[in-house]
């Protein structure tokens, strides 16, 4: 598990110190600068709120499913992350690690970071974005079929696995755009 929190915080903590040091270039108030703290730290783990909807409605009678209901019952949240740890992998048919969620979510970002003031929700959007770019990319990396399997879950035709670059390309560009307007937002 600190594996995963090493890959998913790392790109945030990097915008985060460039955000904090423009912060005390501009004197920008201070409440900005917690509206981005907890933008980021929110948006870096909702994501991982897909596997409590996996273990709870999407599949509830598997054995893992059992152990995550105890675990929850019992507030035992240390047993919920071994567990998580150790299946996260099995996981393919998740609401917001689907291809069509991230279509939506880069368009209801474009909207915000080209509209809004808002620091909270650019920040929390995008530590979204990036959490599910590092997964994307991650699988890619390491493997391709998996990756293909859990993005285009419940699709009866996929995108190749030829075409996973370009995909993963755009993804990471408009992610670029999003952290420069984000950092322009304290400029």
């Amino acid at each position: 598990m600190e594996k995963e929190l090493k890959l998913h915080l790392s790109p945030l903590f990097v915008i985060f110190i460039l955000i904090s040091v423009s912060w005390f270039i501009t004197k920008t108030p201070w409440y900005q600068f917690v509206y981005l703290f907890f933008g980021f730290l929110w948006g870096s783990f909702a994501l991982d709120l897909d596997h409590l909807i996996y273990w709870l409605y999407l599949r509830p009678n598997l054995e893992e499913s059992r152990l995550a209901q105890v675990a929850l019952q019992k507030k035992d949240f240390g047993s919920l992350l071994k567990l998580l740890e150790t299946t996260h992998k099995n996981h393919t048919s998740l609401i917001f690690h689907h291809f069509f969620f991230q279509i939506v979510l880069l368009l209801i970002s474009f909207f915000v970071f080209t509209s809004s003031t808002n620091i909270f929700a650019k920040s929390f959007l995008l530590a979204l974005n990036i959490h599910l770019f590092v997964d994307e990319y991650h699988d890619y990396l390491h493997d391709k079929i998996h990756l293909q399997d859990w993005l285009f879950a419940r699709e009866e035709s996929q995108l190749s696995v030829n075409y996973l670059s370009y995909y993963l390309g755009i993804v990471a560009i408009l992610n670029l755009v999003f952290s420069y307007l984000l950092l322009r937002s304290f400029l």
